[in-house]
């Protein structure tokens, strides 16, 4: 008789080995790519990849100040004379740690970053890519809003059903809806204190930041640089559109952003978007959650925990 007790070990060592080794590919793979791409624009290039779309349920996936370690770990060595490309797919995260993240690219390569586009980078990703000099995209990619979002609850939102709620029970004597008023009022109970001040707050801050990220980066030098970063702030802020709309290629050159076209140069566009398919594959078939590496194939990579 057979020791299965033997085979099945045998079997998980087979298995371990093959997965190790498929694993190794998509690295070999991916930055075989990186480098490519990399003599192609003569640029430094970072990848900052969420697994979002196939790892749905881990809130780590979002963008928050522990992803500081990754950059810092990717910039380090870098010529930064040669300016950065920044690969985005997520989407979003803190306000705050977006903020801080940007202020670091800021200060180690001034102003000279282009936000590089794939497939999407929604909210505080949009928020970063407005924080660069242009933003390369393809008929394939796509920004998203910039509201904040509290506890996943859309500050928009707060607000406007706040103002509804006021005009819902006014009447117009100066007396008090009062059927209304008690619908509402199971609504807004639920509401923690403060909870408005610091939707409206998020909102101030986030707007404020966009906006003057475009007046002194991708708009600098230009007399309407004010003007136009007004204009992109209120296109990118439309809650009626929802939270997940998602802005393509035209939609951002109609709003005033500055976009380079992905299709201009036929070997560019090969080469943007046989590393998006490097990563996506990577965080599909492998424990990986989230991926920040430079060309030189130096960064972090964080796995998902596997069950034991």
């Amino acid at each position: 008789m057979p020791n299965w007790n033997q085979v099945l070990n045998e079997i998980a060592t087979q298995e371990a080995a093959y997965n190790q080794a498929a694993r190794n590919s998509l690295v070999a793979i991916r930055h075989k790519y990186l480098s490519a791409l990399h003599a192609k624009t003569g640029r430094n290039i970072i990848v900052y990849y969420s697994g979002w779309l196939s790892k749905p349920n881990n809130h780590l996936n979002a963008l928050n100040d522990e992803d500081k370690n990754g950059f810092m770990t990717a910039v380090h060595n870098l010529d930064r004379s040669r300016g950065l490309d920044l690969f985005l797919h997520t989407p979003g995260g803190s306000i705050s740690a977006t903020q801080s993240l940007v202020n670091y690219l800021h200060m180690m390569f001034g102003t000279d970053i282009r936000a590089v586009i794939p497939q999407i980078a929604m909210s505080a990703g949009t928020m970063v890519a407005c924080s660069c000099k242009s933003i390369l995209m393809g008929k394939e990619s796509n920004l998203g809003p910039i509201d904040p979002q509290l506890a996943g609850v859309p500050a928009y939102a707060v607000i406007e059903e706040f103002k509804r709620a006021c005009n819902e029970i006014s009447l117009p004597n100066g007396e008090i809806d009062k059927a209304k008023l008690a619908i509402w009022q199971q609504i807004i109970s639920k509401y923690r204190p403060t909870f408005l001040t610091q939707c409206e707050h998020a909102i101030a801050r986030s707007n404020e930041f966009v906006e003057d990220q475009l007046t002194d980066v991708m708009f600098s030098g230009l007399k309407t640089a004010k003007t136009k970063a007004k204009k992109v702030v209120r296109e990118l802020t439309k809650y009626q559109d929802g939270h997940d709309r998602h802005y393509h290629i035209d939609d951002c050159r109609k709003m005033g952003l500055k976009i380079e076209p992905l299709e201009k140069d036929d070997e560019l566009q090969d080469l943007v978007l046989t590393v998006h398919h490097c990563y996506m594959h990577t965080l599909m078939n492998t424990p990986a959650f989230k991926i920040i590496e430079n060309h030189n194939g130096i960064g972090m990579l964080k796995n998902e925990a596997r069950p034991k």
